[in-house]
């Protein structure tokens, strides 16, 4: 077998492989005769079919399988070796117009077009400067968050008269423009509204206001509720319905609910923290502040993240890549891709494969490897901040492991984890590289600023 590589440009290549009789006529005898052994024909028993009949039934397809077997090997093989870094997949040289007939021929050349990566030349020094942004802490910030777990972990209790945010639970009977219940009329059972949503007459929401348990309020869901859904829900009827429904109705309160948020106590703190954590008010703002801050760190770093990776991609803004080529494999890889579609996501194509490429030559340069105490570590601050999202800032150790290991079972969530470790070491690469231009901000500015990426 022979290979010969072909530089078209710095960027462009081609291999010709050349492959000889001598060169897959071993496998394919010892294929045909693994073939004589297994082979099921009427008339000859097992094993004792003729070498000629098996080779003239299997042989143009064996050879095929193996000749193809064998360049792929070699192409790959040959790539690996040589270290050539090639973008995409080899492809069927555009031209190569030589016809291949396995019933004919004996040898056979194949063409491939490789398109090789740029070299990379990314300087990263005291001399390169990224925004870093120090976000401001403040007891603003601690408050918040303290009305937070206050309105989160309150409770609801039933109390004798309403204020706007209760909700009113009832009967509901349809009455007529007297006042007197309409023969034949909606009556309905355990209705519940809130009037802080009547967002219609105000006078209608001024009506429950002040009222207590038994009060008989007249109003009309009609001109109370804006919403057809609210009105539906409410009278428990279709919503196509509602359009006809403009009567008065009295509704007799049987309860009301209030939202009462939680006092700011050790069982407060239990909840918010774990039993026992922590044990003052004092300890419970110092927990929030920690809390925040490496809130904060984490959002910095994104931005850093953002910022750094700008900043690389600006050094590789000369490079030259094999267009033609990278078109041609996305053509044939992405099934159901059209010309146009691939013209309009070109771009952001490229760039994906720069910083495909920028993160790969600093992973090597700086000797970059995540180990799987790398994969945990990150898998746990994914699981952290799926918790905290539904209002669980802390988890006890064995549900936090275990929702890890959970995580990790999963082949496609191993490479998002694997993923993320490899961006985190790679960025505090950069960040210990580069000079950060630190800047202080307050929250709103920061979140300002992320809104206008």
């Amino acid at each position: 077998m022979n290979i010969v590589k072909n530089d078209i440009d710095a960027i462009n290549a081609t291999l010709t492989i050349q492959v000889s009789k001598d060169d897959y006529a071993e496998k394919v005898d010892k294929t045909l005769r693994d073939y004589r052994k297994k082979a099921n024909i009427p008339g000859f028993r097992p094993g004792m079919v003729p070498v000629g009949l098996v080779k003239k039934m299997y042989g143009k397809a064996v050879m095929a399988e193996e000749i193809n077997k064998l360049v792929s090997d070699s192409l790959f093989g040959y790539i690996k070796e040589n270290n050539i870094n090639i973008l995409g997949e080899p492809l069927p040289s555009v031209d190569d117009n030589s016809v291949i007939d396995f019933d004919t021929q004996e040898e056979f050349e194949f063409k491939f077009d490789l398109g090789i990566a740029p070299e990379l030349d990314i300087k990263l020094d005291k001399k390169t400067k990224v925004p870093y942004y120090q976000i401001e802490l403040t007891e603003e910030m601690i408050d918040n968050q303290v009305k937070s777990y206050v309105g989160r972990f309150g409770s609801y209790i039933q109390v004798e008269d309403v204020v706007e945010n209760d909700v009113v639970k009832g009967t509901l009977v349809e009455v007529t423009k007297t006042g007197k219940e309409k023969k034949d009329g909606l009556t309905v059972e355990d209705a519940v509204l809130c009037p802080a949503y009547m967002k219609g007459d105000e006078s209608m929401k001024q009506a429950f206001v002040g009222a207590k348990i038994g009060d008989a309020i007249l109003f009309n869901p009609a001109k109370a509720f804006e919403n057809e859904a609210e009105i539906a829900s409410l009278l428990k009827i279709d919503k196509e319905e509602v359009a006809g429904m403009k009567s008065e109705f009295q509704m007799t309160i049987t309860g009301i609910t209030r939202y009462k948020e939680s006092e700011i106590n050790q069982d407060l703190f239990d909840k918010v923290f774990g039993e026992g954590t922590v044990k003052s008010e004092e300890e419970f703002r110092a927990k929030i502040k920690e809390s925040i801050e490496t809130n904060i760190t984490a959002d910095a770093d994104y931005k850093f993240g953002l910022d750094a990776k700008e900043v690389v991609l600006k050094k590789m803004d000369e490079l030259t890549f094999p267009d033609a080529f990278l078109k041609r494999w996305a053509m044939d890889a992405h099934e159901g891709l059209t010309e146009e579609s691939l013209e309009e996501d070109y771009p952001k194509m490229i760039e994906d494969l720069k910083w495909h490429l920028a993160k790969d030559k600093i992973t090597k340069d700086s000797e970059v490897k995540v180990e799987f105490s790398d994969l945990e570590a990150f898998a746990k601050k994914v699981a952290l901040a799926q918790f905290a999202q539904y209002g669980m800032p802390t988890v006890p150790d064995e549900i936090l492991d275990g929702y890890v290991k959970d995580m990790l079972k999963d082949e496609k969530s191993i490479r998002s984890m694997m993923d993320g470790a490899l961006d985190e070491k790679v960025f505090a690469v950069i960040k210990e590289s580069v000079k950060l231009d630190e800047k202080a901000i307050s929250i709103e500015e920061f979140n300002k600023m992320l809104e206008a990426k």
